[in-house]
């Protein structure tokens, strides 16, 4: 579960939702301060259990680099509606989305991608089958298959829960009782609570089943001109640091580690993740790159 570290908006972020041709999407949107933006936009994806809000740390900092900046609620998330249809929250369908929102953001230019954890499987869908040209793409704490270790097991828990308990019981029996383990304050407590019973039960669900049973699709990933970067936690929880590291090489990718952070450096590190985003970014703009 990511926890956003506050939740209050800094300057030049504003809510706001997107349409596209497949719907509409709530999103938080950074611009710089002053001036205008001049670089490319980014876009950014969240995990699973995740939203938007989770970018909240990093927002503003990378927007400073003279970009719009946008985080969303993928199709079932929080504030973004989704219908009971499974098969609208597989890789796929979700990695279409994010090709409309790319199009929409980017007005047909190329923009750069971030997915995490979860939505780093759904944002390499985009990018390898989907009709968008990216400026880069980042798999922030996301691996090249099905998600192992403790988040697997956590993952075969909900997923044999679900249906029959619901999200009471997968509140109360899993996800409050580490919020207050971690010492997360009662304001974020109370938001984690109310994103959690905003989701769409069958889109968790069938979420779910996708980050239990992804396939490896790293030599597709090869075959598409972007400029990769592959950035996690020393201490990652989820996919195993040197697996990451192993699918970097494989990926012929940047490669950027952040001392001290686990599965979300975006919360945990968010002034060297943003860093090193806004690093990798301006590189990648820049044509004698190559």
């Amino acid at each position: 579960m990511s926890t956003p570290r506050f939740l209050t908006l800094p300057p030049g972020v504003r809510s706001r939702r997107i349409e596209t041709a497949v719907g509409a999407f709530a999103a938080l949107e950074a611009i710089p301060v002053s001036g205008i933006p001049e670089r490319r936009p980014a876009l950014l994806v969240p995990g699973l259990t995740g939203s938007k809000e989770d970018f909240i740390a990093v927002l503003q900092t990378l927007a400073q680099s003279g970009r719009q900046v946008v985080a969303i609620d993928m199709r079932g998330q929080f504030e973004t509606g989704g219908p009971d249809d499974r098969s609208a929250y597989t890789c796929a369908s979700l990695g279409n989305d994010v090709d409309m929102l790319a199009q929409v953001i980017g007005h047909g230019a190329p923009i750069h991608l971030v997915g995490h954890s979860f939505g780093g499987l759904v944002t390499r869908e985009a990018v390898i089958d989907g009709r968008t040209r990216f400026a880069s793409y980042t798999l922030m704490s996301s691996g090249p298959a099905a998600i192992v270790g403790p988040r697997a097991r956590a993952g075969r828990f909900m997923i044999s829960e679900l249906p029959e308990q619901g999200l009471e019981h997968l509140w109360n029996t899993r996800m409050e009782p580490e919020a207050m383990a971690a010492g997360v304050s009662d304001e974020i407590v109370a938001f984690l609570r109310k994103r959690l019973f905003a989701n769409s039960v069958p889109g968790m669900f069938a979420m779910t089943e996708e980050v239990l049973s992804a396939a490896d699709r790293c030599d597709e990933l090869t075959q598409v001109e972007v400029p990769t970067l592959v950035l996690y936690g020393e201490h990652d929880d989820g996919w195993p640091p040197h697996l990451q590291a192993e699918m970097a090489h494989r990926l012929d990718a940047d490669c950027v580690v952040v001392p001290g952070a686990a599965h979300s450096p975006a919360v945990e590190a968010p002034e060297t993740t943003a860093a090193a985003l806004i690093r990798f970014w301006n590189a990648a703009e820049n044509p004698l790159r190559s």
